[in-house]
């Protein structure tokens, strides 16, 4: 077996400290990647924020206007949402305060970060479903209209989360599929040798 030569070793890390130093440096196309995720952000925070505000008119008109377990059941949806609408602008001021970055190392911690957080969201919103799916049946199995009407509210937020971060999370995911076309494209040149960075 022929044995490498320690000039040929050297070579080869001298080039892969390059490539690594190379995606240390800003990369112009990341700005619009980074936009375009930004943008997302935005615009679901909007879109939880309205669907806050809509269940909190509805659950404030229909708790005013009903009794017993349909009474719960907005009132929950209200005090729900109230917290919706406090992460959703939270969110959305974090979004339009972000600006789109050209550095390759800080985007793949931005991407892979919304990535986990949704993803992370999504096992919540499951649990949510489940603690309404038990308040629920503890509320028929005791009689007890409170438990079933905050039941029904919990299970339909937790729904509309699950689909909401479900929807988010693949416009994400489809976002990220255009990373390796971007790095790609880098060439890097020392005395007449290129190097392309392919990521997949």
């Amino acid at each position: 077996m022929k044995a490498i030569s320690p000039l040929r070793t050297l070579l080869f890390l001298a080039l892969f400290f390059i490539a690594f130093e190379s995606l240390s440096q800003e990369i112009p196309a990341l700005e619009s990647f980074n936009q375009t995720r930004l943008d997302y952000n935005q615009k679901g925070m909007l879109i939880l924020g309205s669907w806050a505000v809509g269940n909190m008119i509805w659950g404030g008109i229909g708790a005013s206007q009903s009794m017993g377990e349909n009474k719960a059941f907005h009132q929950m949806n209200l005090y729900w949402n109230s917290v919706n609408l406090i992460i959703a602008g939270l969110g959305y001021w974090q979004a339009t305060k972000e600006s789109p970055g050209t550095d390759f190392w800080q985007t793949m911690d931005a991407q892979n970060g919304i990535e986990k957080i949704l993803l992370f969201n999504a096992a919540l919103d499951l649990a949510y479903m489940g603690g309404g799916l038990y308040l629920k049946e503890r509320g028929l199995r005791k009689s007890n209209e409170r438990l079933i009407g905050f039941g029904k509210s919990v299970i339909l937020q937790g729904a509309f989360l699950l689909v909401f971060d479900g929807i988010m999370y693949s416009f994400h995911s489809a976002n990220a599929k255009d990373l390796p076309g971007i790095v790609q494209n880098i060439s890097l040149s020392t005395t007449g040798v290129a190097l392309r960075i392919p990521l997949r």
